[in-house]
């Protein structure tokens, strides 16, 4: 019986054993994590962030892979010491607050105006904001150049154009 009950044990594990096999190894990718904790609101900077390997099918489209990607971009939530950063995670930093007063600069051939508005909605660089006159109550689309300056008039063309929340 004892001998019976062996051979059954060799039988089952030299079977089982033919169907175990090794799993592959998967091939790793760098990505750019948080070197320390980041508040949320911070504007990223190199020696915030380094490189971490990972597992390629843990780096999809929707994670942040270089840190040059990342440098100048604001943090839309606390980030932790070495965890992946997603790419809704961070944003273009705000160089004009929703509800900041502005200066608003219009240039044509040579004469510059400028005035004062009130922004409706935060702007990066190159965003396009809606920015009310305090005068006339009148909105005026305006691209943002610089911290607290907006461009009214004939301007490039955006790279994104700011949606403004309605409360």
């Amino acid at each position: 019986m004892m001998m019976r009950h062996s051979l059954t044990f060799l039988f089952c594990l030299f079977a089982f054993s033919a169907f175990a096999q090794v799993p592959a190894p998967v091939p790793e990718v760098d990505v750019a994590v948080p070197a320390h904790e980041i508040a949320r609101g911070a504007v990223l900077s190199e020696s915030d962030l380094t490189y971490k390997a990972v597992p390629s099918t843990r780096a999809n489209e929707s994670i942040a892979r270089s840190i040059a990607d990342l440098v100048g971009l604001e943090a839309r939530r606390a980030l932790r010491t070495g965890e992946l950063i997603r790419t809704i995670d961070v944003k273009p930093h705000a160089l004009v607050a929703k509800g900041a007063t502005v200066t608003m600069v219009f240039e044509s051939g040579g004469v510059t105006l400028s005035s004062t508005g009130r922004a409706m909605a935060d702007g990066a660089e190159g965003d396009v904001i809606s920015v009310l006159n305090p005068t006339s109550y009148g909105q005026v689309q305006a691209m943002v150049i610089a911290p607290g300056r907006v461009r009214v008039g004939a301007a490039p063309k955006p790279s994104r154009v700011a949606i403004t929340a309605s409360h």
